[in-house]
């Protein structure tokens, strides 16, 4: 079997890197050619996630940068589409519910080249998220969907999904995790900025409904108030740093985009995190911290039900709440959910394998 791995974002990166590393052991170094979308394009948002999750080198770089969900659509099929012509792949693998996810999927299947489906099954139902749409029509074309949480299950079922084309496999975000927490527990982040470990609140904000508008400025005015009662660290994305600009002086420590291997040692030395991020709802939730998301709904209720993750609503004046919210003594981590144990890529690279 011969497979193409279609990677964007650096999400994309920390889901995907133990698949390829799997499928290429049990099929062999050969099996399979990495694109990268460039979707996320920078140093600091691409290239040191691959140089620290051991990612490859990826075989094509498509270059399709920024724009709107329609810009980078269009490239992503213009630009993939001669590259799976020549490479002519018995499948191809798209992970998790950004723009180059629906496009790479789409484009797969216009040349009738079978495409899996890397996190199916998740739904926020939303539609007015991008993310939602991305999602659903990439597992509508898969014929094969791998599926990180039981809840899956359902939400597929109702739509209609064949059972046969459905694997649970469990969360490949969490298998990179395990591997990786030896070394980023030793980095120590925290204290390299001052913080103390355990005192801190985490922030990462980027989602377009929040930073694009007037709800951005609310909520840093709440996390300055939080700051006043504990020190609050936010690595900006560069969609926000646009939006926020650089000409006012805050309270919260904003430092730069940093490595995944800091950022996790962050997340694991942090009293809680405040997000809008799906993937840390769920690395907090492994990590037994304190997650307080910031939307009006999620996509991955497994957190919420593991009781690590609070769903405040896209309401920035509720940051104000989350020291108070926060425990006075960290809790132990919760069970992991079901298939949530550091081998879920090797399940899917079994699967593959007996094709």
């Amino acid at each position: 079997m011969r497979l193409v791995h279609v990677l964007g974002t650096r999400p994309n990166v920390v889901k995907m890197a133990p698949v390829i590393a799997a499928t290429r052991e049990r099929l062999g170094p050969q099996s399979s050619v990495i694109v990268h979308t460039g979707q996320h394009y920078d140093r600091a948002m691409s290239e040191i996630f691959l140089e620290e999750l051991g990612v490859p080198e990826p075989d094509h770089m498509l270059g399709v940068g920024s724009g709107t969900h329609a810009e980078q659509a269009a490239r992503v099929l213009e630009r993939l589409e001669p590259v799976l012509r020549a490479e002519r792949p018995d499948m191809v693998l798209v992970p998790g519910d950004v723009n180059s996810t629906l496009a790479a999927a789409l484009c797969a299947d216009r040349l009738g080249i079978a495409v899996a489906h890397v996190e199916s099954g998740l739904r926020s139902f939303d539609r007015t998220m991008p993310e939602e749409i991305n999602r659903v029509v990439a597992d509508h074309l898969s014929e094969l969907l791998f599926l990180h949480s039981a809840e899956a299950e359902d939400n597929l079922r109702a739509e209609g999904v064949p059972a046969e084309r459905q694997r649970f496999v469990g969360n490949t975000m969490i298998d990179t995790l395990v591997a990786l927490e030896r070394r980023f527990r030793a980095r120590e982040a925290a204290r390299e900025l001052g913080l103390e470990p355990g005192g801190y609140l985490l922030a990462t904000l980027h989602r377009p409904a929040l930073v694009d508008g007037p709800l951005l400025s609310e909520a840093m005015e709440a996390l300055d108030r939080v700051a006043a009662t504990m020190p609050v660290v936010f690595p900006v994305h560069p969609r926000t740093r646009k939006m926020l600009g650089y000409g006012r002086d805050r309270a919260v420590i904003l430092v730069d985009p940093i490595s995944y291997l800091d950022f996790l040692s962050l997340e694991a030395d942090a009293a809680g995190v405040l997000t809008d991020s799906g993937g840390i709802q769920e690395e907090t939730t492994y990590l037994g911290i304190p997650c307080f998301t910031l939307r009006d709904n999620t996509e991955r209720p497994v957190t919420v039900r593991a009781g690590t993750n609070t769903v405040l609503g896209l309401a920035p004046q509720r940051i104000a709440e989350i020291p108070d919210l926060l425990p006075a003594v960290p809790a132990k981590p919760p069970q992991a959910p079901q298939k949530w144990d550091g081998r879920a890529a090797q399940r899917i690279a079994d699967i593959l394998a007996g094709r």
